[in-house]
């Protein structure tokens, strides 16, 4: 993946095929227009641009993953970190909870996780 992002529309049409996979293409098309009410000419583009990327793959008209739901997240969530807060962790979650406060379980989860890596 070239790093770049996935838009929102992005997103939700991978969260299909990750959900769905294997998935025939030609599948993906009603399911597209039904969701999203795209053509099937910008349900091939958006596959296209995802292939591309590294994301997915389309073979014999079958679409199934290069790349796992947590994969991709994983690398998305380290280019944002790594973009707009300089590397930075800490003034990422700084940033996060600036405005409202965390709830005993995510403090709980945070704790677990520093916990986990630092072993």
């Amino acid at each position: 993946m070239k790093n770049n992002l996935l838009s929102e529309s992005e997103m939700a049409f991978a969260r299909i095929i990750w959900e769905m996979e294997p998935v025939r293409s030609g599948e993906l098309v009603k399911i597209c227009q039904e969701r999203f009410g795209w053509k099937k000419s910008t349900t091939y583009t958006v596959l296209k641009n995802l292939c591309r990327e590294g994301i997915f793959q389309n073979e014999n008209a079958v679409v199934t993953s290069q790349m796992s739901q947590e994969e991709y997240l994983e690398q998305e969530s380290t280019a944002i970190v790594n973009n707009r807060f300089e590397g930075s962790l800490s003034k990422f979650v700084t940033a996060f909870t600036g405005r409202k406060k965390l709830s005993d379980r995510q403090i709980q989860e945070l704790r677990q996780i520093i916990d986990e890596n630092t072993k």
